[in-house]
């Protein structure tokens, strides 16, 4: 069995449209590009369509083996390349093929030329590097080329489209420019955004559909979340959470900038309606960080800013190892301090 036809590859084929005449997979695919989403979703759709080819034909648990090649040795790739005694399916993902070494090269080379049974081999490889004459061989030997590459800025927008259209939904140019306003250029998130959308509205997504979810969101930080959660909106600090931690925020920036806002209420309710800029020496706070305390404090009694300030100690020790699941503990803190507030 050969390793099958080169896809037809066009400018901005950000979604495979490749269409096979077998319901077999084929077995050499060559995801070449330096954009991580792309790559990592290239790598799990040729996955899956090898699982579910594996699955129909014998319904067995398909192993999949990754490697990095600067760190693959040729006796360790010519037993993963070979033919499995037992006629098992198996997928060997190369990942980082650019720092391949001459063995490594060598290796994949042969198995292309050569392809064993029931291995299916996803090369990754960003196109550049010392290893840049394998895209050339792999694409000789026939190899599916999955197109990876990052996206120039005006692209962005034709990548927001055509993800829309893979959801099945029709959306118009103005929606499509709300969304790159609203989210940024990082495709990750753009994906995570329009699938989002596509399921919270049912399809109809508009102009004013978008900006609900996502204007001005595109640079939410933890003091954003905290500033919400303090003033007492619990759903304003549950959206901007969820997009923060879209955006990669990490917990620890998060439950730092919760603490620091009640910390900082707790320090201002006492004093009364003093002058911010009299009290800042003294408090070591700046005077536009007091007025922001002095309105938040108006919500709150010393109880609640008691158990407030619990809440903070605690997630503090869970987002440095105290929690198995620091995105719950992170979320919990924040309902939990928008809920002692009294609006």
């Amino acid at each position: 069995m050969g390793w099958g036809r080169r896809c037809e590859c066009v400018p901005g084929a950000w979604h495979d449209r490749r269409v096979s005449t077998s319901t077999q997979p084929e077995q050499l695919h060559l995801i070449l590009g330096d954009e991580e989403f792309l790559v990592d979703r290239a790598v799990a759709r040729v996955i899956n369509q090898v699982r579910a080819a594996a699955e129909v034909a014998d319904g067995a648990e398909l192993p999949v083996n990754r490697l990095r090649a600067g760190d693959a040795g040729a006796a360790e790739l010519a037993e993963l390349l070979s033919p499995s005694l037992f006629a098992e399916d198996r997928v060997v993902v190369l990942e980082a093929a650019a720092e391949a070494g001459k063995d490594a090269v060598a290796a994949v080379q042969a198995a292309a030329g050569d392809p064993p049974p029931g291995v299916f081999l996803l090369v990754v490889h960003s196109g550049g590097g010392r290893a840049k004459a394998m895209v050339g061989a792999l694409e000789k030997s026939g190899a599916v080329v999955h197109p990876c590459a990052k996206p120039k800025a005006g692209d962005i927008i034709g990548f927001i489209r055509e993800e829309f259209r893979s959801l099945g939904v029709r959306v118009s140019p103005d929606a499509v420019r709300s969304v790159f306003e609203g989210v940024g250029s990082n495709l990750r998130e753009l994906a995570a955004a329009c699938s989002q959308l596509a399921a919270d509205t049912g399809g109809k997504i508009d102009v004013a559909a978008v900006q609900r979810y996502y204007s001005g969101k595109a640079e939410v930080s933890g003091f954003d979340v905290a500033d919400l959660a303090v003033a007492g909106d619990s759903a304003g600090a549950g959206e901007a959470l969820r997009w923060a931690m879209l955006k990669g925020v990490p917990h620890v920036l998060l439950a730092d900038a919760l603490a620091d806002a009640v910390h900082a209420i707790a320090r201002v309710a006492p004093m009364g309606r003093v002058d911010p800029f009299r009290m800042a020496s003294e408090l070591g706070m700046p005077p536009w960080k007091i007025k922001k305390a002095q309105a938040a404090a108006r919500g709150w009694t010393p109880a609640s800013l008691g158990e407030a300030l619990r809440i903070v100690a605690t997630l503090n020790a869970d987002v440095k190892g105290g929690a198995a699941d620091p995105d719950y503990a992170v979320e919990k803190a924040v309902g939990r301090v928008a809920q002692l507030r009294r609006v």
